[in-house]
C-alpha cells in the first residue's frame, strides 16, 4: 500500500472535495486530518512547540551526542 498526500476541503454540508488524482478508478481509504483549534495549523507551530517542550530537554544532555560529522558514510542520492 503507497501513501498519497493531497489537500481538501469539507464544504458546508459536510462532503469532502480533494484535488484531481493521477490514480483512477481505485478504491481507496482515506484518513482526514483536521487541524486542532489551539493553534497548530501550520508546521511553524509544531516545530515552536516542540522545540520549547520539556519532552525533549534530553536532546541537550552531551551524553546524547553519539555521532560525529564522520560517522557513516556520506549519501548521494
Amino acid at each position: 500500500m503507497k501513501a498519497i498526500e493531497t489537500s481538501g476541503t469539507i464544504d458546508k454540508n459536510g462532503l469532502l472535495h480533494v484535488l484531481p488524482m493521477e490514480e483512477k478508478d481505485k478504491i481507496v481509504k482515506v484518513i482526514v486530518l483536521v487541524p486542532d483549534e489551539d493553534g497548530f495549523e501550520n508546521e511553524n507551530s509544531w516545530l515552536r512547540s516542540a522545540s520549547q517542550s520539556h519532552s525533549f530537554h534530553f536532546l541537550k544532555d552531551t551524553a546524547e551526542e553519539i555521532y560525529t560529522a564522520q560517522s557513516g558514510k556520506p549519501f548521494h542520492g
